[in-house]
């Protein structure tokens, strides 16, 4: 059977629906059979919103819902909570893009950056190989993949452009904050370290030694000012190294006494010399040195601005839409 596509509009529940006729062996006069090929659920100026597209976003948002852990009665009310919001959050997406290209902002290099860097993490250096990844990783091609990071990046542009920077959180709505919840900038004293590992697993004398060499080179660089984290990504083969080496916060006692001895010391910024562990050597920078006892009103600044931000985002974002 040979089949003709022809595009046409009907209405369909009150949408639109692109049908397909079947032109085969039938005698002429005969009326063709239409078959909806997808409804589109809404149009956006130049856009649409597809039924296609509307179930995938459904998709998506129950696979996110199950990675964070819901299951039974608490998936479902998440995910009736969310699901709502689906189409409205869509066309707002799409408006943003529209505002976004309307004002000539391009984030060609944000969206570079960051496929670069998704293809560092992933370990994958060929291109076919790549996008092939994105597409068992995503569930879509990599060119939908990459047009939805571009969309995403000029929304955010867009919000912090038209409505964040009209945002104002004063000193004296930090300071109200604060003085209201001190009890939640009570902190213990803990050491904030990222690392970068040279491993020695499996190599000879001569490969331990030039592990060793290379930590005291990646340690002198970063005593110096070169960027921790590029050393780490870029060097580290601990699993870390795809975050920069970031590890966290410990509290005392939570190290390895040889680890707690050379960082505890350091103040913030500091880097250790390479310190000998079973598996090879550990360079640690110092990312962060906070004391116990309550955190002074300038250092809990940061955070009290971006819990108070939020709230005044939203509606905003809402009344710029």
């Amino acid at each position: 059977m040979k089949f003709k596509r022809l595009l046409a509009s009907v209405a369909v529940t009150g949408c639109i629906a692109v049908v397909c006729f079947a032109a085969d062996d039938r005698p002429a006069g005969d009326t063709p059979t239409p078959t909806v090929i997808d409804q589109v659920i809404a149009k956006v100026n130049g856009d649409i919103v597809s039924q296609d597209e509307l179930e995938r976003l459904q998709k998506d948002l129950a696979a996110e819902l199950k990675q964070q852990g819901a299951t039974g009665v608490t998936f479902d009310k998440e995910y009736e909570a969310h699901e709502k919001d689906i189409l409205r959050n869509r066309i707002d997406e799409l408006l943003l893009v529209q505002k976004g290209k309307e004002l000539n902002i391009n984030v060609d290099s944000d969206v570079t950056k960051y496929m670069a860097n998704l293809q560092r993490q992933a370990g994958v250096t060929d291109p076919d190989k790549f996008h092939e990844w994105i597409r068992q990783q995503a569930g879509r091609s990599f060119e939908d993949f990459q047009s939805e990071t571009r969309d995403n990046f000029l929304t955010r542009e867009v919000i912090g452009q038209e409505v964040g920077r009209r945002i104002n959180v004063t000193d004296k709505e930090i300071e109200g904050y604060y003085n209201a919840h001190k009890k939640d900038f009570i902190r213990e004293e803990k050491v904030f370290l990222s690392e970068i590992l040279i491993s020695t697993e499996n190599k000879d004398a001569a490969g331990v030694a030039a592990a060793e060499k290379k930590a005291k080179q990646l340690s002198d660089e970063a005593s110096k000012g070169e960027r921790f984290s590029d050393l780490a990504r870029d060097n580290s083969d601990a699993a870390t190294a795809k975050d920069g080496g970031v590890l966290g916060g410990y509290k005392k006692g939570d190290l390895n006494p040889s680890i707690e001895d050379a960082v505890w010391k350091l103040a913030k910024g500091g880097v250790t010399q390479p310190i000998k562990i079973p598996t090879g050597w550990e360079v640690f920078k110092v990312d962060d040195h906070t004391t116990a006892g309550l955190e002074p009103l300038a250092d809990a600044k940061p955070e009290i601005e971006n819990i108070l931000y939020g709230p005044k985002m939203e509606p905003k974002v809402r009344e710029y839409l």
